[in-house]
């Protein structure tokens, strides 16, 4: 039936509201080009055009140094080993959360998620402190080993380990999905049919799994590969060179070989990280066991008089991995200098009062890490909200061309997949020189660090709003459209308010991603915009380890309680806005 003249259909635009729409969607390609693509563009530019010089340029120096190939060569190992770690504990807390009855499963998916909200560089220093002759923890035990005893973690194993504890809770969310996608009637029918548990495990189960266990293990591997602070602590003072910490290294160089040189590992690094970026993504779309029709109730085995093993087996996993470290670097905190043992007599909170109350270090990288992490989580709610609208809504142009929005969310995941060093030395390259036209630098400025934090955690924000935008009815926005509300009104006023929880998680995880970052403030920073990341590893680096343990303590606490909000917000979230919910 012909509509009537003076009725539209909700999902026809006016030629004004489409002039809208197309603004909007090239407002903001223009501005995902500017921060995502124009530093990856000046990154290669500057390698190619240094590669095209010859044999004598400075790029085919680095290439033929056996540095940078022991360099790659450290990575690739380092980043299979905490892969291998982070498959063993992810696969194992994913496989009893999700298909067993075990008790309190809160508690072990926040344990297990803990160490990866947490900075890497707090990691490090936290079993720093926990093992070795100095540590206050075994001191205050009587377990320590005797001084001049090797700290045991400045090696590749140690490397590998902490990267493994690091990275796990990916493999755990990757395994998670494959698990809850395997109805339990599946594996009933199994056993009507004779099998055992463990067969019906082995022939039914692993084979629909196994496709999530390899994409968490792609993932470990490209985010251990592009994880600085671990190496940097761990490798640096043994000479053991990764390609972040080398690239680092040559960053505090001089002279005009030190640009085309860095831009070279930077992209050796990106390859090498884009590679399992291509492994991860043909797991994905692997389709050699599909589930046909509706997926029943998930899979829930009852472990009986077991279970209180494997929780005890979980319960021993995290109080070495998490509770052991953490009390370490609190008692590390509490004592005089580094090396004394710890008793009620040598306790002192000097560490704290010299931290908050006369090094003045400490409010401003405080201050500059609260100002940075604010301003990327609110700007980048504000732009993920719009986005997310045009990516789901048929009348907005990415919505009707899929392959176009498909595209943009590719660029956009691209400065949150490469190595942090590698988009911090893309910036720099990009935003050396003054801005045209406004004659302004940023480089040395907090401006650059906050662009290069919009780059990288784009995607962190959009990914809850797109979700929670998706389950959405647009019956609400439909009738605003037909009463004549406008593109602006129908975001501001329906939109906005029902997305609300979304667009709080979606801000926090910004928030709290951006507040502990080191890998990229690592090569932007400069004296006076120093974040807490870096205020930390400098600490360290120059043997305060006492003020570094003080100041990562409270990071820690802070840490905690923003998961415990993030963790209350996911009750009004749509399955997936928190990706450890359980």
């Amino acid at each position: 039936m012909p509509h009537s003249s003076g009725f539209r259909p909700a999902s026809a635009a006016t030629p004004r509201q489409m002039g809208q729409h197309r603004w909007l969607t090239l407002g903001l390609l223009v501005l995902a080009a500017l921060i995502c693509l124009l530093p990856m563009l000046r990154l290669a530019g500057v390698a190619v055009a240094d590669w095209a010089e010859g044999d004598q340029s400075a790029a085919w120096q680095v290439l033929r140094q056996r540095a940078t190939w022991l360099a790659l060569w450290h990575s690739i190992a380092t980043s299979a080993g905490g892969m291998l770690v982070a498959m063993l504990l992810g696969g194992l807390f994913a496989t009893l959360v999700t298909l067993t009855d075990i008790r309190a499963k809160a508690l072990w998916v926040f344990g297990l998620m803990l160490p990866m909200m947490i900075p890497p560089q707090v990691t490090a220093l936290a079993w720093l402190q926990m093992t070795g002759p100095s540590s206050a923890l075994l001191q205050a035990l009587g377990m320590a080993p005797p001084l001049g005893s090797p700290q045991p973690l400045y090696s590749a194993g140690g490397i590998m380990l902490l990267l493994g504890v690091q990275h796990a809770a990916l493999v755990y969310l990757a395994v998670r999905t494959s698990l809850l996608s395997v109805p339990a009637d599946l594996i009933e029918a199994a056993q009507q049919a004779g099998a055992s548990r463990w067969r019906a495990a082995r022939d039914v189960l692993w084979p629909l799994a196994q496709r999530g266990l390899g994409v968490g293990a792609a993932l470990a591997f490209v985010s251990a590969l592009g994880n600085f602070g671990i190496p940097a602590l761990l490798g640096i003072p043994v000479s053991y060179y990764v390609l972040p910490t080398l690239i680092y290294q040559k960053m505090a160089g001089l002279g005009s070989a030190m640009l085309p040189q860095v831009a070279t590992l930077s992209m050796l690094t990106g390859l090498v990280a884009l590679a399992g970026l291509a492994l991860q993504h043909g797991l994905q779309k692997r389709r050699s066991h599909r589930l046909l029709g509706h997926i029943g109730q998930p899979l829930q085995w009852r472990l009986g008089g077991w279970r209180w093993c494997w929780e005890a087996l979980l319960a021993i996993i995290l109080l070495a991995v998490l509770a052991a470290p953490l009390l370490a670097l609190l008692a590390a905190s509490l004592v005089p200098a580094l090396g004394v043992r710890l008793t009620p007599e040598s306790l002192s909170w000097a560490a704290y009062a010299e931290m908050l109350g006369r090094q003045g270090v400490t409010w401003r990288a405080g201050g500059n890490s609260l100002l940075l992490s604010l301003a990327a989580a609110l700007l980048l709610v504000l732009l993920s909200l719009p986005l997310a609208w045009l990516l789901t809504r048929r009348n907005g142009l990415l919505g009707r061309q899929a392959r176009l929005g498909t595209w943009l969310q590719g660029l956009l995941e691209l400065p949150y997949a490469i190595p942090g060093v590698v988009l911090a030395v893309a910036c720099i390259l990009a935003f050396a020189r003054p801005l045209p036209w406004w004659n302004v630098g940023l480089y040395g400025t907090l401006w650059l660090i906050l662009l290069a934090y919009l780059a990288r955690f784009w995607i962190v924000a959009l990914r809850p709003v797109l979700g929670a935008m998706q389950e959405l009815d647009p019956a609400m926005e439909e009738a605003a459209q037909l009463a004549g509300a406008g593109m602006r009104q129908r975001l501001q006023h329906i939109l906005a308010p029902l997305l609300a929880p979304a667009i709080w998680a979606a801000g926090l995880l910004v928030f709290l991603t951006a507040l502990n970052e080191l890998t990229v403030s690592a090569l932007l920073w400069s004296a006076g915009n120093e974040t807490l990341g870096v205020l930390i590893f400098n600490f360290n680096e120059s043997g305060e380890s006492v003020l570094a343990s003080a100041i990562s303590v409270l990071i820690v606490l802070f840490v905690v309680l923003a998961m415990l909000l993030l963790a209350h917000l996911g009750r009004h979230l749509p399955r997936g806005a928190i990706p450890w919910r359980n």
